[in-house]
């Protein structure tokens, strides 16, 4: 991913958008990051989703589907506090960052 190092933030916080609006799995983010044109593989995905869960941001579960073992993760507490704290900070860059008279 071009300029990894400053969007790889902006990924997180998309991790924890979905994450705090419903269950989701690493295949499934990797689709939907995708969409947005981020394109991760899964060796970069699921580290930087199990480094989410050890700093207490995401939580999961696994599942057994048929063969098939999937791991699902959810926003804590803390993932949710994090990601309004996030917004706040972006509403105020974006707010600055996208005037009229600022270059693009």
């Amino acid at each position: 991913m071009k300029h990894h190092h400053l969007l790889v933030g902006l990924v997180r916080l998309h991790v924890l958008h979905h994450a705090a609006e419903h269950e989701i799995n690493g295949q499934w983010m990797i689709d939907e990051l995708a969409r947005h044109g981020y394109r991760l593989s899964p060796g970069t995905l699921y580290p930087m989703l199990h480094s989410m869960e050890n700093r207490g941001y995401l939580i999961s579960r696994e599942a057994h589907q048929g063969s098939v073992r999937r791991k699902f993760y959810r926003a804590t507490d803390l993932g949710r506090e994090g990601l309004e704290t996030a917004k706040r900070q972006l509403r105020e860059l974006t707010g600055e960052a996208l005037k009229d008279d600022s270059p693009l």
